[in-house]
Order: C-alpha cells, then structure tokens, then sequence
C-alpha cells in the first residue's frame, strides 16, 4: 500500500488517482499509524516551506516520515515535499527541514536571469547528470515534465539526478538511498508523469 499524506498541503486527488491509473493502491491519510504501516510514501506539498513544516511537525508525521525513511521505506517528496525532504530552506527566513537528503532550499531568483519570470511555470525537458536513476527507468533524456516553483534545490549536486534549464541549470530531481523527490508534479506531467510514479513502485530503494 502507497500512502499519500496528508497534512494540508497537496493535490492529493489527482496523485491519488495518477496511481490508480497505474493500477497501483494508494490511500490518502493524514494518520501516523497508516503511514507507519506503509510499503512506499508519498510527501506532496505546495505553498510555503515553513508553513509546511510546522504542520508536519504539529502532527507527528515529521517523525514518521523520519523513521520509515531511515528503516528502508522508499520515500518520494513531489514539489514542496521534496524540498521538505532537505536539510533547511530559506524561502521566507530560514527553516529546518527533514534533512534527509543533503541541501537547501533558495529562490530560483538568485540564478535565473532577470527576464525570466517567477514562479516557473511550464512544461520543461529533463536532463540526467549521470546514469539514469531507476525511477527514471521509463522515462527518457528530454522529456517534458510540469513545474510550478518558486524556489529549487541548491547545494546538494551528490543527490542531483535529473536537471532541467530555465535560464538556469536547475534541479528537477534528488535522490539519497531510498529516499527520492521530484521538483516537477508527476500527476500534472501526463504520460511521462505516470510513467516517474511507475518506475517509483517498481523502485527497490
């Protein structure tokens, strides 16, 4: 069973039916014990990182998320959750995050050239740093994925494995151990987008 938390902050309706349409269980919960007893979790997220934490915290989930993670539960963060899965943002003042994967949190401002607008949001290419990284498995070198941020993963390139250019070289995708996130939304990104959730079932951690 994939469960998909829920602490206020993502688009669980259409994560929870992108999965169906891989023919894959996930349920929608905000209950410590369900996601404890889960074979995969999913960290959705949109808005901002510290309003964000301090919901996870407030219910625990912060520490479950921690210890499924830690005990070889695969663990992937979409947008705002993939940035909670780093050490610490600064978007808006500093805040901690899970740090499971090391790197923060900036504006995509501060790389971007001026001409660019903010928020990013499109459709852009994924590129692959190295050799492509299982969850990647059916998904190929210039394929097109959906982004709506703000902000971007910065100084963790060891955990980088998949970028995307927006006047800038910017992180599309981390990955540490079992633990994974995508900058991009999978459940907006169409066939390509099933095709990510796909190659995280079938990913071993």
């Amino acid at each position: 069973m994939i469960a998909i938390i829920d602490y206020g902050v993502g688009n669980l309706f259409s994560l929870r039916c992108s999965f169906a349409a891989i023919g894959q269980e996930a349920v929608v919960t905000g209950d410590p014990a369900v996601v404890a007893g889960a074979e995969r979790i999913v960290l959705p997220g949109v808005g901002a990182f510290g309003d964000a934490a301090a919901k996870l915290r407030a219910t625990g989930l912060d520490r479950v998320v921690t210890e499924r993670a830690e005990a070889g539960v695969p663990v992937l963060g979409i947008c705002l959750g993939m940035q909670l899965l780093l050490t610490e943002s600064y978007e808006f003042g500093r805040h901690a995050g899970l740090d499971l994967i090391n790197g923060s949190v900036r504006p995509i401002r501060e790389v971007i050239p001026a001409n660019f607008k903010v928020p990013h949001i499109g459709w852009n290419a994924l590129r692959f740093p190295g050799a492509r990284h299982p969850v990647f498995r059916h998904v190929y070198e210039g394929d097109h994925v959906y982004f709506v941020h703000s902000f971007h993963a910065a100084d963790c390139d060891p955990a980088v494995i998949a970028t995307t250019e927006y006047g800038a070289l910017l992180t599309a995708a981390v990955a540490a151990g079992n633990v994974c996130g995508c900058q991009f939304h999978p459940e907006k990104s169409g066939k390509v987008g099933l095709a990510v959730l796909r190659g995280f079932c079938e990913w071993e951690g």
